[in-house]
């Protein structure tokens, strides 16, 4: 599963320097986010956001720091996946008000106040924690507090995706990285790593300019292989990178990055989301599928935004290939695969 993409080993801008196009320098995929992206003018069509997930055996939770150009969002959401009950606050806030992401992520605390909900996301030397005051719908209080690790030498994959030169998009995906901490609602207290059972962080920083109407795939995961020794983290994408040149593909093992330089096959049903959703490498290298147990349905319709996504966590089994051939099996490790249709 080699890729013949360009893989940068050093820092570079994101835009030339009247911060409307693409630096030629910035094309291509890093193990570590490189990227300043220095992104100016055009409001409207820029988007950037931080968007956090924790993935244990029976709880996901989801944190989102976002302005997409017409509209700012912070959100945690969580379900318990043994019974179906999500809970969690949405608050938008209109032209991003109250919402600052700097051109360098994790460069500086992520903060949001607000009657309903209060957040923070602050980068450490060892990684990030995520601290969320909220109140629920029923009224009772909701709390986060956890930590996902950032172990030595864990890589992630960073890749700009070109459409053209003034619409792209740099996406810093992370998966497979340690959690811990807890999630309170009311009396109720949910425990993530440690002793309570092994807990993953992902993340997805997003930052560039999008096409007005888009979808995409995107998948992840991560847990211990079938051999109970090799950790695996999965990172996958689909319909969006399409004909650019570039993927958001590939698979970690034991924080080791294979980058999948061609497009994934995904197999899937719009209308029964809870049906498998399968995930295949062309010439077989990569094998995986999703056993879901909740949908994460959304869709938001108003004047010049819509957007609609089944999002659904789950289980992976099947397997991968590392760049230098070797094949990992994976059997109920925990994920999520999504289909997102905007027009934003």
């Amino acid at each position: 599963m080699a890729t013949a993409e360009h893989e940068i080993t050093a820092p570079v801008d994101l835009c030339l320097p009247d911060g409307r196009r693409l630096a030629p320098a910035a094309r291509g995929w890093s193990r570590r986010p490189l990227h300043t992206a220095n992104l100016r003018g055009r409001r409207f069509r820029t988007k950037r956001w931080d968007y956090w997930a924790v993935l244990g055996d029976d709880l996901a939770l989801a944190v989102t720091y976002g302005h997409v150009g017409y509209l700012g969002v912070a959100t945690v959401w969580w379900v318990d996946l043994r019974t179906g009950t999500e809970g969690g606050r949405d608050v938008p806030a209109p032209l991003g008000r109250g919402l600052r992401l700097p051109e360098r992520p994790g460069a500086e605390p992520l903060r949001f106040r607000s009657r309903p909900l209060d957040l923070d996301l602050t980068d450490d030397e060892d990684g990030t924690r995520l601290v969320a005051r909220w109140d629920e719908a029923d009224g009772r209080p909701g709390t986060l507090d956890v930590h996902v690790d950032q172990p030595p030498g864990h890589e992630s994959l960073n890749v700009v995706i070109p459409w053209t030169e003034t619409l792209f998009q740099y996406t810093s995906k992370h998966q497979a990285r340690p959690a811990r901490g807890t999630l309170r609602v009311g009396d109720v207290v949910h425990h993530l790593g440690d002793d309570d059972g092994p807990a993953w962080g992902v993340l997805d920083v997003g930052r560039g300019r999008w096409p007005y109407r888009t979808r995409w795939n995107w998948g992840g995961g991560a847990g211990p292989a079938t051999d109970g020794a090799t950790v695996v983290g999965l990172q996958f994408g689909g319909r969006w990178t399409e004909g650019t040149g570039a993927t958001e593909n590939g698979v970690l093992v034991d924080g080791r990055l294979t980058k999948i330089g061609q497009e994934l096959e995904w197999s899937y049903h719009w209308d029964r989301p809870l049906r498998p959703w399968r995930v295949r490498h062309p010439d077989g290298s990569l094998d995986v599928t999703l056993t879901p147990r909740h949908d994460r349905h959304t869709k938001v319709q108003a004047v010049v935004l819509a957007t609609e996504v089944h999002q659904v966590f789950g289980t992976w089994a099947g397997h991968v290939t590392t760049e230098d051939g070797t094949v990992v099996r994976v059997d109920g490790i925990g994920g999520f695969a999504e289909e997102s249709r905007s027009r934003w």
